[in-house]
């Protein structure tokens, strides 16, 4: 690739598209909001927020210094990563504290980047996230979710025209920001009735002595405050 051609790749990843029609960002949350919302549908498509959630613990894993031994994700929208290094302290605090946040937090950073005009920017950096989460996954369904993910994220950036890819990633930002509101009441809800007696909530109660209902509260405040800050940037109020 010749210097012409690197600066035209540049170029276009660090460009500005337009902004979409309002009516077009209110019709992409309203195909998130019916992703989330339905039981049946919801089944699928949680598996996107378990690459995030799963992913959220790798990548703060990482920049703690702890070293990641892979991550697996199951048909059942579960999944585990496992890390090594010093079992307490601020870094697994913080490890155990991402996977519930990320979603929320992704689609927030998201929605800033949409807001600014960066939709190529926004699909090749999740591509490449999601290339690099690929790398340490350690099961046959984990990889294929990732992969499919990652393909639907490659074709959409190099092959259709700049509509698709702004309706495209505007739904995939509030299905972040809506999608991330749902777990943490789906893990306050198996806790009442003594599931998820492992859950991220519960290592964090024994690894700072706060109770896990002070974890969930948590929780539920950064995706709740996650939503109204990205949907207010992306409906420009």
């Amino acid at each position: 690739m010749n210097s012409t051609e690197l600066g035209d790749l540049w170029d276009r990843l660090t460009g500005i598209q337009p902004a979409p029609e309002q009516w077009l960002v209110v019709v992409t949350a309203a195909l998130a909001l019916i992703a989330v919302v339905p039981n049946p549908i919801w089944r699928l498509a949680r598996n996107t927020i378990t690459i995030a959630h799963e992913g959220g613990h790798g990548l703060v894993a990482l920049l703690t210094g702890r070293q990641l031994s892979g991550i697996r994700l199951h048909s059942d929208t579960s999944g585990l990563t496992v890390s090594r290094g010093k079992p307490t302290g601020i870094g697994m605090i913080l490890t155990a504290a991402a996977g519930y946040t990320a979603p929320s937090l992704l689609g927030l950073g998201g929605a800033w980047l949409l807001t600014n005009g960066r939709i190529t920017l926004l699909l090749w950096i999740s591509t490449a996230l999601l290339a690099a989460m690929l790398v340490m996954i350690r099961n046959v369904y984990g990889a294929l979710t990732v992969i499919l993910t990652g393909t639907a994220f490659l074709l959409v950036s190099w092959l259709t025209s700049s509509d698709v890819q702004s309706a495209f990633a505007y739904t995939v930002v509030w299905f972040l920001l809506l999608g991330g509101v749902r777990p943490p009441f789906e893990l306050q809800s198996k806790r009442r009735f003594g599931g998820a007696p492992d859950s991220d909530a519960d290592q964090l109660a024994r690894l700072t002595h706060a109770p896990a209902v002070l974890w969930l509260f948590l929780f539920h405040a950064v995706s709740l405050c996650s939503l109204i800050g990205g949907g207010r940037w992306l409906l420009g109020w």
